[in-house]
């Protein structure tokens, strides 16, 4: 099972990029893939989760209202629509895959960094 998180980049605030992370493996092994982030300095925090098989999006209060969630199941893909971007958004972005519905997450892909500046 690997997944890889692909879309960062540098953006002004207010704007938007849409992250997107590819999985492998088989799609009956998840049950969540969530998005955290990490800003230099800090420690990793939680962004969004979605459940596989429902689509049953969860989010952080800090990203709920400007991030979406959502997932591809023709293309084993779950992207995070950023929109509103703010300086404080900025952070290497992860995502991560769970077998079950609570507790530790089992798979992680590598990061990819989001920079918002103007």
């Amino acid at each position: 099972v690997q997944l890889q998180a692909y879309g960062g980049g540098l953006v002004q605030p207010g704007g938007s990029l849409r992250l997107s992370c590819v999985t492998s493996g088989s799609i009956l092994s998840y049950n969540t893939v969530g998005w955290f982030r990490q800003a230099p300095g800090k420690e990793r925090q939680f962004v969004a989760r979605i459940v596989w098989s429902t689509g049953t999006p969860s989010y952080a209060y800090s990203v709920k209202g400007r991030f979406t969630i959502s997932r591809d199941n023709t293309k084993n893909t779950v992207y995070l629509q950023m929109n509103s971007l703010k300086p404080e958004d900025t952070a290497v972005y992860y995502c991560a895959a769970r077998k079950l519905a609570s507790g530790e997450y089992d798979y992680w892909g590598q990061g990819t960094l989001v920079t918002v500046s103007s």
